[in-house]
């Protein structure tokens, strides 16, 4: 990927995997390229919301110290 994906493109994209797979509307020899292209997708929309995680209860935890001040 040349350019990082947002996660919601990411997530649109692989829930659009999903439906083909369970679909059957991925062909034999699509099936490993759309495998690992999903598994590259969900790696990343894993990693952005581990980070937006961080972000939040880093802020969370500046305005508990604040209130403690």
């Amino acid at each position: 990927m040349s350019e990082e994906l947002n996660y919601e493109t990411a997530y649109g994209e692989l829930k659009g995997i999903l439906s083909d797979l369970q679909n059957d509307d991925v062909t034999v020899d699509e099936l490993t390229a759309k495998v690992k292209r999903a598994k590259l997708l969900l790696e990343l929309c894993q990693k952005k919301l581990a980070n937006v995680d961080a972000d939040v209860n880093g802020i969370l935890q500046e305005l508990r110290e604040e209130d403690d001040e």
